[in-house]
């Protein structure tokens, strides 16, 4: 593992999964279930799979590290193809995968915006840039393409007026996020996208300020999920119904556990796993932004985007079926009205 690039053990563990699946060895009656699940992470950073391992929520369900992943539609193709179990993603992108066939399907929210947790669009103190038609012609780095970032600004220039091809001349830059504000203070972009750890430590530093947030947008909502293949669910119910239960009570109890606290286990956790990387961003935490208790999946959280996509042009009108896109039959925490 350690002598084999992240590259080479996915494409080796895509195989595996093909030539197990081509000698008859996956089950499809529902009752067979594994105990280790695959992954992808964050270099620095605690995912909620993560911190629930470390809670005990997960039971005697492990999660394999495979390497590190900053795209979420990356990471739901690595979980769709089979060479990871699982992968999240913002919503558009999962709907987005979907009306191309692949047989996905949501389980749980895991990530979102509210208050402390929330993806800015920041500018220099100095820079001109005051209104959205300011951004015309300039350069905004965000993370990935056609994914929450994006969306989020089309949908703040198209709420300012701007046309689609005035929108069009925003240019669009793909930045690593741990080099997005080193970028806008060299000025190689005019605007970076941050968010969570990377945004509290840029602010902190001083010398920007915030153009406009995901969630002066829509308020606090829950923007991400982790979705699985259908077949594995068929292959695995209780595997499914372990993993979706313990991410949802580690998310609530993110919530309703004293800030200094979670940030300790968080960085514990990243202390134990020994991957060569620093937990000192972690003060930054500020929280994972799922109000839904559990990380239960509202309907509408999927459905808007795939309303955005398809005014963009890249799914066509009803290619995907929300309502079975997504499911909260494996979710064991307390459901309330609507969810």
């Amino acid at each position: 593992m350690h002598t084999t690039s992240r590259r080479n053990f996915l494409v080796l563990s895509g195989i595996s999964a093909l030539a197990a699946a081509g000698c008859g060895t996956a089950s499809g009656s529902g009752t067979r279930n594994t105990t280790t699940l695959r992954y992808q992470g964050s270099a620095g950073q605690v995912t909620p799979p993560e911190l629930a391992e470390s809670l005990g929520y997960l039971g005697d369900l492990e999660l394999e590290w495979v390497g590190n992943t900053i795209s979420g539609p990356q990471d739901i193709q690595s979980a769709a193809s089979g060479q990871t179990d699982f992968g999240g993603a913002f919503n558009g992108a999962v709907v987005k995968l979907a009306s191309r066939k692949a047989p996905i399907k949501a389980v749980v929210s895991y990530y979102g915006s509210d208050k402390q947790a929330y993806s800015g669009f920041y500018v220099s103190e100095k820079s001109a840039i005051r209104t959205p038609r300011d951004l015309i012609g300039k350069k905004v780095g965000m993370n990935t393409l056609g994914a929450h970032h994006e969306a989020m600004l089309d949908i703040y220039l198209k709420k300012h007026g701007l046309s689609r091809s005035e929108a069009k001349q925003v240019e669009r830059v793909v930045v690593p996020p741990v080099n997005t504000e080193q970028s806008l203070r060299q000025r190689q972009i005019d605007v970076a996208v941050l968010g969570g750890i990377l945004r509290e430590k840029a602010l902190e530093a001083g010398g920007i300020r915030k153009l406009f947030s995901d969630y002066d947008l829509r308020g606090p909502f829950s923007a991400g999920t982790y979705v699985l293949t259908e077949r594995f669910i068929k292959q695995n119910p209780e595997t499914v119904r372990t993993f979706v239960t313990g991410v949802g009570k580690a998310l609530d109890w993110s919530r309703s556990t004293p800030h200094d606290e979670v940030v300790a286990r968080l960085t514990e956790i990243v202390g134990k796993r020994k991957r060569n990387e620093s937990a000192d961003a972690l003060k930054y935490w500020r929280s994972f932004g799922v109000s839904a208790p559990g990380g239960r999946i509202a309907e509408r959280e999927l459905s808007v985007w795939a309303d955005w996509l398809s005014e963009r042009g890249d799914i066509k009108s009803g290619r995907v079926s929300v309502a079975g896109l997504y499911t909260n039959e494996f979710n064991g925490n307390h459901a309330t009205k609507g969810s």
